[in-house]
């Protein structure tokens, strides 16, 4: 069956995006919550349609790419009304910043599938890759910025740090960091403070083994296993590419409703198609729209305002050392979990 392709909408037509971990300001979504706009640089578009048409590999990995939008100068008007809305809704590091260097200055936009959309429960974690996390052009005072969150946080002997998630805690869960929709949010301040190379697997254990929202060892052994498989998947892809890719990400979402996931397992596992990273695609048949089933699990690479295609210069190994980080990582849970 073909995949269905959403329609672009105009700007008038988007709201603020609430599921946002970490990021720029600015950031919009469709009313159905299909499709994710972000405000970006020429150099992000490119980065797209050039993975689109020579990396196909390495775009499987990436959020779907739609197309771009024109934002015009209703945009400050708009962030301006739903800041309040915005406060209560999404993680800190989106948001609360003053610095203009928080908001990308621009008028466009890509247009991107929501890689959250689809879920009952989204559990969204954001993984910042990278040693060195400032791009060639980057002024002096944001190299000195940038390598002291390098040097005080698990980027220097790991190459990744949480930069936030959320996480859904039952129905009725209530608690410090918990919003009102019963999510857990870890904020920034969560990753470059609380977490270090001697507690970096808690992270990861927070973010999958929820026994209050249902999720008991053997659908997180499962969640693990397959988030796994498609690291150590992006880590071949990368490492038989030449790019240079500075303060992108990992993006992991799954169902964090354990009644959803079993039942989203249960049908993935009569079509195993569908379990494969977000994917709900069946055959090639044109004449057919696919009916999507219920998702499982995502892992995307995200965050290309600052990279490249880079012929001749090797594989990225500063990004290649957050990605074998996070293999290793969920291999040892995978073992751990398997070993209780």
């Amino acid at each position: 069956m073909a995949k269905r392709v959403p329609t672009l909408p105009t700007h008038a037509d988007l709201v603020e995006y609430q599921h946002a971990v970490a990021g720029h300001d600015g950031t919009l979504c469709d009313v159905d919550g299909e499709l994710f706009i972000k405000p970006c640089t020429p150099a992000e578009i490119n980065f797209y349609e050039s993975s689109i048409a020579s990396h196909p590999g390495f775009a499987e990995y990436m959020p779907t790419y739609l197309g771009t939008l024109s934002l015009d100068e209703e945009q400050d008007n708009f962030e301006e009304a739903s800041a309040a809305l915005i406060a209560k809704r999404t993680i800190p590091e989106a948001v609360v910043s003053t610095k203009s260097s928080k908001k990308i200055v621009t008028n466009q936009a890509v247009v991107l599938e929501n890689a959250a959309h689809g879920f009952v429960k989204p559990n969204i974690l954001d993984v910042k890759l990278g040693v060195r996390l400032w791009a060639d052009d980057a002024h002096p005072e944001k190299k000195a910025r940038f390598d002291k969150v390098t040097e005080e946080t698990t980027h220097k002997h790991f190459g990744f740090r949480i930069a936030g998630m959320r996480v859904w805690q039952g129905e009725g869960a209530k608690g410090e960091d918990i919003d009102q929709d019963g999510y857990k949010i870890f904020d920034k301040n969560y990753g470059r403070f609380s977490i270090s190379k001697e507690n970096i697997h808690d992270a990861f254990k927070h973010f999958i083994f929820t026994e209050s929202a249902g999720i008991d060892d053997e659908l997180a052994r499962l969640v693990v296993q397959a988030f796994q498989a498609d690291v150590k998947r992006i880590q071949e892809v990368l490492e038989g590419q030449e790019s240079r890719m500075f303060s992108a990400s990992l993006l992991f979402v799954f169902e964090g409703d354990g009644k959803a996931l079993r039942l989203a397992m249960e049908e993935a596992s009569r079509s195993p198609s569908t379990l494969h990273n977000g994917d709900t695609s069946g055959s090639s048949d044109e004449d057919e729209l696919e009916l999507p089933g219920p998702k499982v699990y995502s892992v995307k690479v995200i965050d290309f305002a600052h990279a490249e295609w880079t012929p001749g210069m090797g594989p990225d190994e500063n990004s290649l050392t957050g990605v074998r980080s996070v293999v290793d990582i969920l291999q040892s849970l995978t073992i751990e979990s398997s070993s209780d």
